[in-house]
């Protein structure tokens, strides 16, 4: 009776984390393309309005994996809603932000919102019917994809329409209307972790969070030799040591070491890292390409609304590629899956670098990078979930997407230093510039079918006639007896 309960309102479940990560989405990447509006509005310089973007990063790579570890231990829809409020309260002071300190401030509080991803991933793995698990994982892992592409398309027509506070105010009416939706009809999962929190080791990885990330992202303006650079690289490096052995000594780690090793975890994990080099470069740097006026010898001049229109197909493929992935994982195996949608992406980019005199070659490099990422980033969250526990899912899960968000700082700060090189001497990229770089994203994420072969092939498990029969007639007698397709099994 509980699991024909629990199918009957699933879909309804569905619809919620759907918002609630489509608003989080958003906030990742609507300020990116009108940081020189806000520079403006806020009365700041350019050095000092990146801040804008390293805080929320920061603040979401501590709070992502520390969120996820207490919905396992506390119930993943009561720390859905918390997260979810802290979405809200840092988008309203965002939304009224008058100085760059309070826009800092509400970008922090938004990072703690990065537990979205996780937990809806563990709600999914205790929610639904198990046959449904990896299809809806892979529409979620799509919408964080397509709500950060379409952050950049949506930025430029909404301040040219309404103000910069809008890009705020609309991301909090959906996390309020998401967060109260949750709370009413979301069940809390009785699935739970024993244990509690290891705050030495939590604060341990924030270190060398803060460290990493801290240093990548101001590389390319203090130099990759400076000597803070160079102090904070090396702090991590320590750093991330001593968490190591200080989580495989704890009784109650934030991260299971063991589950680290798990050879499909490690390896989605480093496929994460490659394919967040590629994407996250893509979209800080594509719109900067293609705003440059044209008589620099390449780029089309294009306002910040046409840049982000020309990103469209890269949301487009992602969403629709999204959508299928799950059932092409169950036909193909989610690590084919991965290694195609690599390849396809890595496609998109050498034809990004060397074709892109016409919009046409733009619309077909995004297109396929599009695609790419829809196949990829749905079967790799799919990989995780199907490879531990369910009273794991959370961590793991907020891991995955920490390393993905490591990627991103990393492509960002390598592609900033090699498009910077030889810049002439108005500050204009030469596109010899462009070219190298996108070269490099196209290598980072063609090395991602490379990491993809390291995870254990999949498939599909076997049904039997009477329970396809079963299935069929009495699809609620079936999810009891457990005579449902259960997605893929390693071998």
């Amino acid at each position: 009776m509980e699991t024909a309960t629990r199918r009957a309102h699933y879909q309804l479940t569905f619809a919620v984390l759907t918002v609630g990560v489509s608003a989080f989405a958003l906030l990742q990447s609507l300020v990116m393309p009108v940081l020189p509006t806000l520079e403006a509005a806020l009365g700041t310089s350019q050095a000092n309005i990146t801040w804008v973007l390293t805080a929320y990063l920061l603040s979401a790579s501590i709070f992502t994996p520390i969120m996820g570890r207490l919905g396992d231990i506390h119930g993943k829809k009561r720390l859905f809603v918390i997260a979810l409020a802290a979405l809200a309260v840092g988008s309203l002071f965002a939304a009224l932000a008058t100085s760059l300190s309070v826009m800092i401030m509400a970008r922090v509080i938004q990072g703690i919102g990065g537990g979205v991803l996780p937990l809806a991933f563990g709600i999914i793995r205790d929610e639904f019917p198990e046959k449904k698990v990896g299809g809806a994982v892979g529409i979620i892992a799509a919408l964080t994809a397509v709500g950060a592409g379409l952050g950049i398309v949506l930025a430029g027509p909404l301040v040219a329409v309404l103000s910069y506070h809008w890009l705020f105010w609309i991301p909090l009416i959906m996390v309020v209307l998401a967060g109260l939706a949750a709370q009413i009809l979301v069940p809390e999962s009785r699935v739970r972790t024993a244990g509690k929190i290891n705050w030495l080791t939590a604060l341990l990885l924030s270190a060398w969070l803060v460290a990493l990330l801290l240093g990548v992202s101001q590389a390319p303006k203090w130099g990759w030799s400076s000597p803070i650079v160079v102090g904070l690289l090396v702090a991590a490096a320590v750093i991330v040591a001593i968490w190591v052995a200080a989580e495989s000594r704890s009784a109650n780690p934030l991260i299971d070491m063991k589950m680290m090793r798990v050879r499909s975890v490690w390896a989605a994990n480093l496929f994460a890292l490659l394919m967040g080099v590629g994407m996250y470069a893509a979209f800080g740097f594509v719109p900067q390409f293609l705003q440059t006026p044209s008589s620099a010898g390449y780029g089309f001049g294009a306002s910040v609304t046409e840049s982000g229109l020309m990103l469209l197909p890269v949301s487009v493929g992602m969403f629709l590629f999204g959508l299928v992935s799950g059932r092409l994982a169950a036909r193909l195996g989610s690590r084919n899956l991965l290694i195609v949608g690599s390849i396809v992406c890595a496609i998109g980019y050498f034809v990004m670098a060397f074709a892109h005199e016409t919009k046409v070659e733009i619309y077909l490099a995004m297109a396929l990078v599009g695609i790419g990422f829809g196949l990829a980033f749905s079967a790799m969250s799919n990989v995780v979930v199907a490879a531990v526990p369910p009273e794991q899912t959370g961590v793991a899960s907020g891991m995955n997407a920490n390393i993905r968000t490591i990627g991103g700082s990393l492509g960002a700060a390598f592609m900033a230093s090699i498009v910077t090189a030889g810049a002439s001497s108005s500050g204009v990229p030469r596109e010899s510039g462009y070219t190298n770089g996108f070269i490099v994203l196209g290598v980072a994420v063609a090395l991602g079918a490379v990491a993809a072969l390291f995870i254990p092939a999949m498939k599909r498990a076997k049904t039997t006639h009477l329970e396809k029969v079963t299935e069929i007639r009495h699809p609620e007698l079936a999810m009891i007896a457990g005579g449902t397709l259960v997605g893929d099994k390693s071998e």
